[in-house]
């Protein structure tokens, strides 16, 4: 899988080994002149932006680093973010890793334009004044290359970002048709390094975005056809990404898996985001596996809804049994062969603060209302609950 594709969705989208030599020539049909690299702290070190450095060197592209955020970034550093593009004279920006590097340059090209872009375009917002896209007001947002280092949140190719308000201890959704990237560079070579545990917990964040859509009770069959295929990539390519993590076809595969989840999620999400939401902000747990832990509880409790959808979904995959049980037993058996803990209990979480969790995975309406069903606080409790005792039941 060493050709290089091109497609559009409607985010142009490069793909393949050798995807970042497109980097400088992106910029420039962008407009580019002086970007702002948006990279997590832990990246600084690490080859992908040294790769990144040496092309815009090359190319006599002038820049600036801001890596000031943390793995679920917050209101406040986002802010920090914008001052910085604004006093460098930055005129767009390059975000270059996980998830919380997009959304962390996502949340600056917002607040760039609208100092109250935050609260402005905050997902309960957008529900209430602007119901398609074409409502979106015209915000002329700093162009924006996104270049992922893992394979999991699909933010690559979203018009949303995730963000934590730490005064409230929630995260927060925002969106703007504006907030999609100008170009998306999937180079599977950048992912070669991330460790096993980081592929397994992003890979099964990939499979959950994939599901939880398939699953959303909303009319999208575009969207739901894309998020079947996405299921099998997953089958296909997650084991091998981890326990072979050089095997550039594997991580190509889990790339386009979770770029494809951005697509899918047009669809909706569910009961596991609307949980690991609330979970990730107040306990600052990897997003991907709390999403991971999650995922087969969520299944369970949705299951008098999806039990149709799952046997086609199984029929599809080839799985021994075509059936929900077939299905659940693949989705056990996968996260147990990628070192995906059973239970919450085994991440440190005790449950003592399930009646809150239940009420803010009600208020997340990002997700909870477009599980496959509806659910009230007490429902979410209960599911939190057995995911920390492990009872499927």
């Amino acid at each position: 899988m060493s050709t290089l594709n091109y497609w559009n969705y409607p985010t142009e989208i490069l793909c393949g080994v050798g995807a970042l030599d497109q980097l400088a020539k992106r910029c420039r049909l962008a407009g580019m002149r002086k970007p702002l690299l948006v990279t997590d702290p832990g990246m600084l070190e690490l080859p992908p932006l040294h790769e990144v450095h040496r092309r815009l060197e090359a190319a006599g592209i002038d820049y600036a680093l801001f890596h000031g955020f943390s793995s679920n970034p917050a209101l406040e550093e986002v802010t920090a973010g914008a001052l910085a593009l604004a006093e460098g004279g930055h005129d767009s920006l390059i975000a270059l890793g996980g998830g919380s590097a997009l959304d962390a340059a996502k949340g600056i090209a917002l607040l760039s334009r609208d100092a109250d872009g935050l609260r402005h375009f905050e997902w309960s917002q957008l529900i209430a004044q602007y119901p398609t896209l074409g409502d979106h007001p015209a915000l002329d947002l700093p162009p924006l290359i996104a270049i992922p280092t893992t394979a999991g949140t699909g933010s690559e190719l979203g018009r949303e970002a995730v963000l934590t308000d730490t005064s409230r201890g929630i995260k927060i959704v925002v969106g703007h048709r504006e907030l999609l990237a100008r170009s998306v560079i999937l180079d599977p070579v950048l992912t070669v390094g991330l460790p096993k545990s980081l592929t397994a917990a992003t890979g099964m964040d990939a499979l959950t975005h994939h599901l939880e859509s398939l699953f959303s009770p909303l009319y999208h069959p575009m969207s739901a056809g894309v998020a079947i295929e996405g299921v099998r990539l997953v089958k296909e390519h997650l084991q091998r990404a981890v326990h072979n993590g050089t095997d550039l076809a594997a991580r190509e595969g889990m790339l386009v898996a979770s770029a494809s989840a951005a697509v899918a999620f047009q669809k909706g999400l569910g009961g596991v985001h609307a949980l690991a939401h609330p979970l990730g902000a107040r306990h600052h747990k990897h997003h991907g596996l709390l999403n991971a832990v999650l995922l087969p509880y969520v299944l369970v409790a949705n299951r008098p809804a999806i039990e149709a959808d799952a046997t086609r979904l199984a029929r599809y995959l080839e799985l021994p049994e075509a059936s929900f049980d077939g299905l659940l037993g693949w989705v056990l058996e996968l996260r147990s062969s990628v070192g995906i803990p059973h239970t919450l209990k085994e991440v440190g979480l005790d449950g003592e603060d399930a009646q809150w969790v239940g009420e803010q995975a009600v208020a997340d309406i990002s997700s909870s209302e477009t599980n496959a069903l509806p659910l009230q606080a007490g429902d979410y409790s209960r599911i939190y609950l057995n995911a920390v005792n492990g009872v499927l039941a």
